[in-house]
């Protein structure tokens, strides 16, 4: 499957910047992050991807849209993906939002609320990570699908840590990293 993390956002170019929150809930992305969303696109026109996965945060919807326009493939929203719960950045906007900001998108599945009440321990995002491994080993045809997250739960699945609009490529059926070194950069 390929990872690709989600666009330069706001909060990502404010916490750049400062290395402080600077309490955005659920940031949009700004122009650079909708160009590393259309480079995406443009370097994934050639796959074979037959799903896209993409985590309920507006960035994240943002960035998968012009890949899921290029392919003529809908999006499939899944809370599993998100992002660790750390920053006011993971406060998630309810679903009735996404259905007004997002009108195209199903959204059937997804609780109003579908973000944690509070900040996520390391090992719980580890465990979701290896759930959502263990579902992704299970499908034959894994290796054709495009998931759209977050660099805490790429980080979970895999032990690296990538940048905005960075792809990865990954095999869920080899082990989960041993350790995860949570670092941001």
């Amino acid at each position: 499957m390929i990872l690709l993390r989600h666009g330069q956002s706001e909060f990502n170019l404010l916490f750049t910047q400062t290395r402080k929150d600077p309490g955005i809930v659920d940031p949009v992305l700004t122009p650079l992050g909708h160009s590393q969303a259309e480079a995406a696109a443009e370097a994934l026109a050639g796959e074979k991807i037959c799903r896209i996965l993409v985590s309920p945060y507006r960035r994240a919807i943002q960035t998968a849209r012009p890949v899921a326009r290029r392919l003529g493939l809908p999006l499939i929203v899944t809370p599993l993906v998100r992002e660790r719960y750390a920053f006011t950045c993971d406060i998630g906007s309810p679903a009735t939002e996404l259905r007004m900001a997002f009108p195209d998108l199903a959204l059937d599945g997804l609780d109003e609320v579908w973000w944690p009440a509070e900040e996520e321990p390391a090992t719980q995002v580890e465990d979701r990570a290896a759930l959502f491994r263990a579902e992704m080993a299970a499908l034959d045809d894994w290796a054709h699908t495009l998931v759209v997250s977050h660099w805490g739960f790429i980080m979970a699945l895999t032990g690296q840590s990538v940048m905005n609009g960075q792809m990865l490529r990954v095999d869920p059926t080899e082990p989960a990293p041993p350790e995860v070194p949570w670092r941001h950069p």
